[in-house]
């Protein structure tokens, strides 16, 4: 009779073998668990207080409305409008985030009095000479990186999962982005962007979050610093509104100068 011994042994290992979770994967699954946990917020509206600050300190402020709608099988929907200053009062943004396929974004200019599409290929540029590029305005859909796992790590009052995303979408101005998610709300407290040569460009922290209807975590403020320019933009939200209302008909490029 033949020694089954060796038999037995592989057929203990094959489960060991076939569950056997790689970096990917796993950093693929904290991708996903963070977006189905915010699944189900319907819309929200806010105010936003925008400072930009310079290489030398200087700071201006900027009053913007933020309306944002989650749409079933696709990106969410969103509209930034302008009121202050004067000079990009009526100014306003809209977005249609997708998942690989590229983002729709229309740019309402007041002084011009025209609807400016932004190009798929011009996604890199600054939004309105923040440290924000166009691309980081949509709602960072699960199917736009492809991702790696790197470590568990403390990160203020919650233990983080750090990982990696890698724009899977043409004309990102990123190679790789290094993300802190928090695994208590799957809040991003912290990400850092690296440029097309692979050098560090900007790192964003969000701090100062608040729960809404008992799930849905936002942040109170969010700082991108520019490491390169020297360069940084503080956004403040207030005024958090969920379940408001809001339908597609609210978010249509057409109707951009008319809004108010």
């Amino acid at each position: 009779m033949p020694d089954l011994k060796p038999v037995a042994l592989m057929l203990l290992l094959l489960p060991v073998v076939g569950f056997a979770q790689t970096t990917q994967q796993k950093g693929l699954e904290i991708a996903q668990a963070a977006k189905a946990f915010d699944k189900g917020f319907t819309d929200f509206t806010a105010n936003m207080v925008m400072t930009l600050k310079n290489k030398s300190g200087k700071t201006s402020k900027r009053l913007i409305r933020m309306r944002t709608l989650e749409v079933e099988g696709d990106g969410d929907k969103s509209l930034s409008i302008f009121d202050e200053p004067a000079d990009v009062k009526g100014t306003a943004m809209l977005t249609y985030t997708h998942g690989l396929k590229p983002d729709d974004q229309w740019l309402y200019l007041p002084a011009l009095k025209k609807v400016k599409r932004i190009s798929s290929r011009n996604k890199s540029g600054p939004f309105m000479g923040s440290t924000y590029a166009f691309e980081d305005l949509g709602s960072q859909e699960v199917e736009k990186y492809s991702y790696n796992y790197l470590r568990d790590e403390p990160c203020g009052d919650w233990t983080c999962s750090v990982i990696e995303r890698f724009p899977a979408y043409k004309h990102s101005g990123y190679t790789r982005q290094v993300v802190w998610i928090d695994n208590e709300g799957y809040r991003i407290v912290k990400a850092e962007y690296y440029d097309r040569k692979k050098s560090l460009l900007k790192t964003l922290n969000a701090t100062d979050f608040n729960r809404y209807l008992g799930q849905y975590w936002r942040p109170g403020k969010m700082d991108m610093v520019n490491h390169q320019t020297g360069k940084s933009t503080l956004l403040e939200w207030t005024d958090y509104a969920f379940k408001t209302g809001l339908t597609d008909r609210d978010f249509r490029s057409q109707t951009l100068m008319r809004i108010r």
